[in-house]
């Protein structure tokens, strides 16, 4: 047994090495998707609408109808107080209907997330704060749908009739989801 141990001689020079790690990170942008591409499109026919912020949609090019969630929008829970007049207005304007969907990934429960619109309701998400049956997910003023829910609540136009509405987030945290 050999009383030291030697180590192979490297094969690559240090300038050669880092001409390869820059040649990698050069191609690193081409293994996955830019953060700027577009989002996939999905087009179908709602099917169901479980409340005021999510559906289920049938594609236009078969396959079993998927759950879709209404990016940008928090609708009250269904046992909450208008949970339901905003299931009802969500299906009074969708209901077996064509939509497009832009679709931004998933989220907790692996629904889709997704911008929908319909033939007369190019975005269903400012039409649902707009008319006062959800709440614009985003807060503030730079919020994207913050102009459609402050005109709404100046007005008093669905949930914000009431004197002091409960957002679905914090309801949640009191009471939970409902059963």
């Amino acid at each position: 047994m050999p009383d030291s141990i030697t180590l192979p001689e490297r094969s690559c020079s240090l300038p050669a090495r880092r001409a390869t790690c820059r040649l990698l990170l050069a191609l690193l942008p081409l293994l996955a998707p830019p953060a700027w591409a577009e989002p996939r499109l999905l087009r179908g026919v709602v099917t169901h609408v479980t409340d005021g912020d999510s559906i289920r949609v049938r594609p236009a090019d078969g396959g079993a109808p998927q759950a879709v969630r209404l990016r940008g929008i928090d609708a009250p829970e269904i046992c909450q107080r208008h949970g339901r007049a905003a299931r009802s207005a969500l299906q009074e304007r969708l209901l077996h209907q064509p939509v497009l969907l832009r679709m931004h990934g998933r989220d907790s429960y692996e629904r889709l997330l997704a911008d929908v619109a319909a033939p007369h309701t190019p975005d269903l998400g400012a039409w649902l704060v707009a008319q006062g049956h959800a709440w614009a997910a985003a807060r503030g003023p730079r919020g994207r749908y913050a102009a459609e829910q402050a005109l709404a609540r100046s007005e008093g136009r669905g949930l914000w009739a009431q004197p002091r509405p409960l957002a679905p987030r914090e309801f949640r945290r009191r009471h939970g989801r409902c059963a």
